[in-house]
């Protein structure tokens, strides 16, 4: 009986599983019949590869066609496996040699004339045919690029189903992509520098202390004092990403279908800015027999930017608490858990109330009830404002101060380079951890490996004491003490980061 078996990768949130496609041709009523748990853009694979088939001048064979994806417990989706299940009976049928499949992965999408589209998530795919020792990689040619940034596997770009079945006869060999260029450091999606941003010396002193460390920030304060143009030059303060975060990131972007074709690997802390009418899917991730990431994954090792916090619903902000915490995010669905890397820098920006004529030198007076007032700013849970760690009140700087601090400004370049410098320092102390950044270190693993004296911490003990902060937010407090001793070229911090470190943790603290 006619059997051959070709390889796919089947992508659940970031990770590849691997597939093994069976065609089994059998006597009796010529048709396909399709197993495996497969989705309904799979059932559909039926007519597109037997057109494909046709279409490229072969023959379809006249028999009773079962195709089986295993693991069969797996759920699998998309159009990703319409290149293997067409191999797999091409090869059955003896069109190609079956020999020649069970070497190879193959990924891509066949359109009715033959041709092979570009699919998603083609470098978490790749990434697990690598683990799993399968050097030969056939991919759609506009996938090429992104499945070459994975090195010792052997990428094979195709352009159409006739090309494949000759490099499956040894007629031809085509050429192997030579990895793209990384992107520029300019091409991170936001303006200005921080030179733009008059006055402000709190507000730009919490964007340094967030970037060193990579912490949350959260900045309140009327409009036009400078808390988005703040918050779009964070990204232009943050060191370009490492290798092995570059393919965490790309393989987020892969997945989620917005990694540019040109330049395929992001090396660049991605930014997101999204609308206050963004939903907890749009942020988290959706979708049912394929989940893809959100905003918040896309994120992953970047910043996340909610401007106008109050404005977005209450369940949409809450739904960001758990991945704060746990720097990844699970989405369950009836048949499939989807897990997805959301490792981000979250900063919020919002009015002190509905109508922004609140205090300042140059306020009009509020018209808001203090209900009103009240009401506005709770939409930011007491949970959710415990996880971050800056929380910084801005007023709209005078006309005074716009002209002082007019020919004084430090550029983004002169404080990202005290930033790579505290990320440096803070990387090596933390060799042979798995964190990367002081905002990522639990507390009790400050405490116990890093132990300080008693003296150094008081501030912050007496802080605790008197119930301005919980558990976590000492936790917090000791965390950016441990930033501002890395941006002083310190070994350990004292008084004085402390001190500062509760400034910016707790808004009008005095000791």
């Amino acid at each position: 009986m006619p059997l051959a078996r070709s390889r796919a990768v089947a992508v659940l949130g970031v990770e590849g599983h691997l597939v093994e496609v069976e065609a089994d041709l059998a006597i009796g009523i010529p048709r396909l019949t399709l197993i495996g748990l497969p989705d309904a853009s799979l059932h559909e694979a039926r007519d597109r590869i037997r057109a494909a088939v046709v279409n490229s001048g072969e023959d379809w064979p006249n028999h009773r066609i079962t195709v089986g994806l295993f693991p069969a417990t797996l759920p699998k989706a998309g159009s990703g496996f319409d290149l293997a299940m067409a191999v797999a009976v091409l090869g059955a049928a003896a069109v190609v040699p079956s020999a020649s499949l069970l070497s190879r992965v193959f990924i891509g999408e066949l359109a009715l004339d033959g041709r092979v589209r570009e699919v998603r998530g083609v470098l978490p795919a790749v990434l697990r045919a690598a683990a799993a020792g399968i050097e030969r990689v056939v991919v759609p040619a506009a996938n090429a690029a992104e499945a070459a940034l994975v090195p010792g596997t052997r990428i094979e770009p195709v352009a159409t189903l006739a090309g494949v079945l000759a490099l499956l006869r040894g007629e031809q060999a085509p050429d192997v992509p030579v990895p793209p260029p990384a992107r520029p450091a300019a091409d991170d999606g936001t303006p200005g520098d921080l030179a733009d941003v008059a006055g402000q010396s709190r507000g730009r002193l919490a964007i340094e202390v967030a970037a060193a460390g990579g912490h949350h920030l959260y900045m309140q304060g009327p409009p036009g004092s400078g808390k988005t143009m703040l918050a779009e030059r964070l990204p232009g303060l943050l060191p370009a990403l490492n290798r092995e975060a570059s393919l965490e990131v790309t393989a987020v972007h892969s997945v989620a279908g917005v990694l540019p074709a040109d330049c395929p690997m992001v090396t660049r802390p991605p930014f997101r800015n999204p609308h206050h009418s963004a939903t907890p899917a749009a942020l988290i991730g959706s979708g049912s027999a394929v989940v893809r990431p959100g905003l918040a994954s896309q994120a992953h090792r970047g910043i996340l930017l909610l401007d106008e916090a109050p404005e977005f619903s209450r369940l949409a902000l809450d739904a960001l608490r758990q991945p704060l915490e746990s720097g990844a995010i699970e989405v369950a669905r009836a048949r499939v858990i989807a897990r997805f890397p959301a490792r981000f820098q979250l900063v919020l920006a919002a009015n002190p109330c509905p109508c922004s004529k609140a205090r300042g030198p140059r306020a009009t007076g509020c018209e808001c009830p203090s209900l009103v007032r009240r009401r506005y700013l709770a939409r930011l849970s007491g949970p959710l404002l415990d996880r971050i760690d800056i929380q910084v009140a801005l007023s709209a700087p005078s006309r005074a101060e716009l002209r002082a601090d007019v020919d004084r400004c430090e550029s983004s370049t002169a404080v990202a380079t005290r930033v790579a410098r505290a990320r440096r320092l803070a990387s090596a102390r933390l060799a042979g951890t798995p964190w990367r950044a002081n905002a990522e270190v639990p507390g009790p693993a400050l405490r116990r490996q890093w132990p300080l004296p008693a003296r150094a911490t008081a501030l912050a003990e007496r802080a605790f004491e008197r119930g301005m902060l919980t558990a976590r937010g000492l936790d917090r407090v000791l965390r950016l003490a441990w930033t501002l001793a890395d941006l002083a070229d310190l070994p350990a911090p004292g008084p004085d980061q402390f001190g500062i470190a509760l400034e910016l943790r707790l808004p009008g603290w005095a000791a």
